[in-house]
């Protein structure tokens, strides 16, 4: 059995926040329903690149749901839903705040019809506070929480991290609710609530050390390119091949062994090198002493050498390094999963990683509207592929 078997999930969420949440819980056995507009869907089945008119990406974000197609803003739409969440463990959405109470469908209407109901809502900036009715996307929610402003090289423009991180943040702080609220429904009473997901507040609560720092030092971090400033060192170093290495050698005895690996074994013994704060101090002349060293060899060498020196080293992966590497591969993070259409596609495993109960791909991502007709028999729809 999954360890999520039996729980029931109406999605009405689009794109990425709430689906990924979603996609989280149904790799785990949760039952999800996925509500999408008629016609043209979550509007994630036209993103990034389309094979046969559909999104590769739409296979993954909906892999293990079910689809049915109904319109939210019409009264037929509405008394759906509500058949529906009388039956629902959990509702996700990501609209608007202001938006479900507009339909009939907000968090008060729904909990009298299901006190058991436990709600997650994911928006820009929450459910409450001045900007709560700004619209709002990842990529502001990674601006506001602080993302932005440490992304980049020193004195250049302020840049993306490549991919929606915010809305993936969100996502995960919001199963996190969702998994904390059941387990609180369960053993303190059965009532359920709602969770109030802000993306901004999710990018904000990984920013690690900002706020103490700019509170007790008046401190601003500012953009710092490849290093990680306060820790020391850890940067990218460029090879003579022209590739480059990620080298952490933060920890102290990790850093005796990076510097005796690169034959300097003057700063392995400069006591005043000994712990952190003296290495954050002379950052730069170990920087280069490291780039010395290693842009006499290539990045294969420089890897095998502070490989075998126990130091933590790593090469910069394209997708291409992905999909081929053994560790990748011997953890089933690249997996062969089938389509609805019967063809094949190759996707990312399933985290985290469950000794008794993990995750799997029990079936594909659904075609729009694939599972409208079992509503037709009233509540809740038996499972069916």
């Amino acid at each position: 059995m999954n360890a999520l078997e039996g729980l029931k999930v109406l999605e009405l969420g689009q794109l990425i926040a709430g689906p990924f949440a979603g996609k989280t819980l149904a790799e785990f056995g949760a039952d999800v329903i996925k509500v999408e507009p008629s016609g043209v869907g979550d509007p994630l089945r036209r993103w990034r690149l389309l094979r046969d008119g559909t999104s590769v990406w739409w296979e993954v974000q909906s892999r293990n749901k079910r689809s049915v197609c109904l319109d939210l803003r019409s009264p037929e739409g509405q008394d759906a839903v509500r058949a529906l969440a009388i039956e629902a463990d959990v509702l996700i959405e990501n609209f608007k705040p202001g938006t479900l109470e507009g339909w009939g469908l907000g968090w008060e209407q729904l909990h009298a019809l299901n006190p058991r109901l436990i709600m997650l809502r994911i928006s820009g900036y929450g459910q409450t506070g001045p900007y709560r009715d700004k619209p709002g996307f990842g990529v502001l929610g990674e601006a506001m929480g602080g993302l932005r402003h440490l992304t980049g090289e020193p004195g250049r423009v302020p840049v993306r991290v490549g991919v929606s991180i915010g809305d993936t943040l969100a996502a995960l702080h919001g199963v996190i609710g969702v998994l904390t609220a059941l387990h609180h429904r369960t053993a303190h009473g059965g009532e359920g609530q709602f969770i109030d997901v802000a993306l901004y507040e999710s990018v904000f609560n990984v920013m690690e050390s900002l706020v103490p720092e700019h509170d007790a030092f008046g401190a601003v971090r500012e953009r710092a390119g490849s290093a990680l400033p306060g820790i020391a060192p850890t940067n990218a170093y460029q090879c003579n091949d022209g590739q480059y290495v990620l080298v952490a050698g933060n920890g102290d005895s990790i850093f005796r062994r990076l510097m005796r690996a690169i034959d300097r074994e003057d700063l392995e013994t400069d006591p005043d090198l000994t712990h952190n704060d003296g290495r954050v101090r002379r950052v730069e002349e170990i920087d280069v002493a490291i780039e010395a060293w290693t842009r006499e060899r290539s990045r294969d060498e420089v890897l095998a050498v502070l490989d075998g020196a126990g130091v933590p080293v790593g090469r910069i992966y394209s997708i291409a390094d992905i999909a081929t590497d053994p560790q990748y591969l011997a953890r089933e993070m690249i997996v062969e999963s089938s389509t609805s259409d019967g063809r094949t596609l190759k996707v990312p495993g399933v985290v985290p990683k469950l000794s008794a109960t993990p995750g799997a791909i029990a079936h594909a991502a659904p075609r729009l509207g694939q599972h409208t007709v079992d509503l037709q028999r009233g509540g809740w729809p038996a499972r069916s592929a």
